[in-house]
């Protein structure tokens, strides 16, 4: 049967894509504007949805993947063809390792142009096959609710990710009558009742199990629902790399995190665990030391593992019990399973919890004026616990995910890939999305020249972000690589900065530099009370870099 068309519209290409973006929720999206896609900026202009207009297309697409870590919901990019498109695969690459959903739309070259090698034409399928959930290039006008519906949907279900949608310019501008598809919720994968009996009776009959959470799709509800059910089991929980705000830092039952140099008490009782509780992540490379915590592929632990993307369970290891399932169905399971009243384990919990506090307590003292550790653990004490924490890549951050605590849900924004210059990008969406909130961006002086142009995106859109940029003057962390492997022969790492204060005067925000302990915390309370964004640039001694390398602070 032949729908019935008479009462829809005709619209362009590019309206009717903005209308199904509409009806998703989406609320903002970010782009650096392009001519490939004019019919669909045009269609921006009364939709109501708030155009973040970036500097660079990583910056875009990093904001854009902060906004899916945030609510859940794919964040939207919308960069121009062939240099455009390159540019934000750093965000899709990002995604796709943090299994975040996030849907980056290409202006393409007219259809009557491909297979041409055409102005700053590209084979996105082949360009983003591997880094991307799903790569498509609509056609048709009309397949535009259908194609953009089924992208939310892969983008949110089983592990979720990035998607990638190419454009040709000339289907924005044709015209046709279609209907609009509905707005797309996740299908959840749920625990099975005999999986969550044999959980009960792994659990029974374990001595030392620990639970380790991390991956996407949780929300304050799963957390606090997990939480629960680590109290009544009077189970030790650690969280994953970067994944440290699933768990309040407060909870009698955390363990701590398993990032880059994590506490050899942490790995020892992990590594010395009957039953390991995998819920959400994947335990790759980072917090797997290597893959050393657990053996490649049959675990010496028994392992259950439980992650919404059925490709994932066995991937690495075989586990004892594997459950597909995601956070949020599987955390809500669990508020009945039966556990020990008096389990064998009784005491690890705050054992594990005690030393977790002593590992993150107190900042080892460093060479130079300049206490880093000092600034991070007093900011740990004056921020209020919904402030948000951003931050890229590299040695700096060690101090930080060290000794900062994180309270809440989404309050930590930081690359589980790795990935250098997304502090500040992700820093500017966290406070467009929570105005309210306190959100300070880390970066070194190498991680902040990677996208710290995106303070100008800050000042535009008056996201008062703080900036604390830690200089020491080269790539800390290939520096400090270097010099373990080949002493005495330094290449490339040195770095010759600007003054970062200043820059940020030029942009419109509030700049300082801070060279003492003494006077980060002043300079702190002035950056926030200014209300501009601004930019701390703090002198870091080079010689910390070795000091951290050597007491295990990465």
């Amino acid at each position: 049967m032949t729908a019935d068309l008479s009462s829809c519209p005709e619209r362009t290409g590019g309206q009717i894509l903005i209308d199904q973006l509409r009806i998703q929720g989406v609320e903002r999206l970010t782009c650096v504007p392009g001519e490939s896609y004019l019919a669909a900026l045009d269609a921006l202009y009364d939709s109501g949805v708030e155009v973040i207009s970036c500097r660079n297309e990583g910056g875009a697409a990093i904001m854009a993947e902060a906004y899916g870590k945030l609510t859940g919901r794919p964040g939207v990019c919308f960069v121009t063809r062939g240099p455009g498109a390159t540019n934000a695969s750093h965000g899709v690459h990002i995604a796709m390792q943090d299994s975040t959903p996030m849907i980056l739309f290409i202006g393409q070259v007219d259809r009557s142009m491909r297979e041409r090698e055409a102005f700053q034409e590209v084979d996105y399928r082949a360009f983003f096959g591997g880094i991307a959930k799903w790569v498509v290039e609509i056609d048709s006008a009309a397949r535009v609710p259908e194609l953009v519906a089924r992208a939310f949907r892969v983008a949110m279900q089983g592990r979720p990710g990035p998607v990638v949608i190419a454009l040709p310019e000339d289907m924005l501008v044709e015209t046709c009558r279609v209907p609009d598809a509905p707005r797309v919720e996740a299908a959840e994968a749920w625990p099975a009742p005999a999986d969550l009996a044999r959980l009960s009776a792994l659990l029974a009959d374990a001595r030392k199990p620990i639970a380790i959470l991390g991956g996407s799709g949780w929300d304050e509800a799963a957390c606090a629902a997990f939480a629960r059910f680590a109290e009544r089991a009077q189970l030790p929980v650690a969280t994953s790399f970067r994944r440290a705000s699933l768990m309040d830092a407060d909870h009698p039952n955390y363990a701590g995190d398993l990032g880059i140099g994590p506490d050899a008490k942490l790995k020892a009782r992990v590594a010395d665990a009957d039953l390991i509780l995998l819920v959400g992540g994947r335990l790759s490379e980072m917090p797997s030391s290597s893959y050393t915590l657990l053996d490649v592929p049959v675990p010496r632990q028994k392992l259950v593992h439980v992650h919404p993307g059925s490709e994932e369970l066995g991937r690495v290891y075989q586990p004892t019990l594997a459950i597909q399932a995601s956070p949020k169905a599987f955390s809500a399971a669990l508020e009945n399973l039966s556990v020990p009243a008096a389990p064998a384990w009784a005491g690890s919990a705050p054992a594990a919890h005690a030393e977790y506090l002593a590992w993150t307590d107190t900042a080892r003292t460093l060479p130079g004026d300049f206490q880093y550790g000092e600034a991070v653990t007093w900011l740990r004490d004056r921020l209020p616990k919904d402030a948000i924490i951003c931050n890229g890549a590299g040695n700096y951050a060690g101090w930080l995910h060290r000794h900062h605590r994180f309270h809440r849900y989404g309050t930590q924004l930081a690359p589980t890939s790795g990935s250098m210059g997304y502090g500040v990008p992700a820093a500017v969406m966290a406070k467009r999305q929570r105005p309210d909130s306190v959100v300070v961006a880390f970066a070194g002086d190498g991680c902040f020249l990677m996208n710290g142009q995106e303070f100008a995106t800050a000042v535009q859109y008056d996201a008062p972000i703080i900036v604390v940029v830690v200089d020491n003057g080269q790539y800390g962390t290939i520096r400090m690589h270097q010099e373990r492997d080949y002493p005495g022969r330094v290449v490339a790492t040195r770095l010759a900065n600007p003054d970062f204060a200043a820059m940020a005067i030029a942009f419109g925000g509030h700049g300082e530099r801070v060279a003492t302990t003494e006077e980060f915390a002043p300079a702190f309370e002035r950056a926030l009370a200014s209300g501009k964004p601004a930019i701390l640039h703090c002198r870091l001694d080079p010689r910390a870099q070795s000091h951290a390398r050597d007491h295990g602070v990465n």
